[in-house]
């Protein structure tokens, strides 16, 4: 007689509507970064990626970086995560520019990553992701997306235009 093995299935992907798991990772230079210290102030993007140095990541988080008027300024914070080391996001941060967080997933190996229901197994990294955060900390708008399937950034700056009509900052 056998018996059956735990269930080991990973969380699925937090829905619109539901809290977002909170977190705190460290940055490229090793500064704890805490996803509710915006909570009540800002709306946050948390954006998830596979791998630094790899071609459709850097140009996905060029775009971030290009465009970052869109994704950080006073109503918004980015948080950029991926299991990579902080070592390797600090490397890259400094060979790319990225002056906004990139946050390490690293230990205990994608354990936020696995939270948010967006850990591929496979490759011990993150899916594409992106997590629009309200300022009570409630999931607005998600898109989740296979390793090498680009993230749509018109649909996701439709997505915090919508929020900020609906949602416009504290006075």
């Amino acid at each position: 007689m056998t018996t059956p093995a735990p269930s080991t299935s990973a969380p699925a992907a937090p829905q619109v509507g539901e809290l977002a798991p909170d977190f705190t990772l460290v940055d490229q230079h090793g500064v704890d970064v805490t996803l509710s210290s915006v909570r009540g102030h800002r709306f946050a993007a948390v954006v998830f990626y596979p791998f630094a140095f790899s071609g459709l990541c850097t140009g996905e988080l060029r775009e971030i970086r290009d465009g970052l008027e869109d994704f950080q300024d006073g109503d918004i914070q980015v948080f950029t995560i991926s299991c990579d080391s902080m070592y390797s996001l600090r490397a890259w941060a400094d060979a790319e520019g990225h002056f906004f967080p990139l946050l390490s997933d690293h230990w205990p190996h994608g354990e936020v990553t696995r939270r948010y229901g967006v850990f591929n197994e496979d490759q011990g990294a993150a899916l594409r992701a992106t997590f629009l955060i309200d300022r009570d900390g409630r999931v607005a708008w998600q898109e989740v997306r296979g390793p090498g399937d680009a993230r749509d950034f018109v649909a996701y700056r439709a997505a915090l235009s919508e929020l900020r009509q609906a949602s416009p900052a504290p006075q």
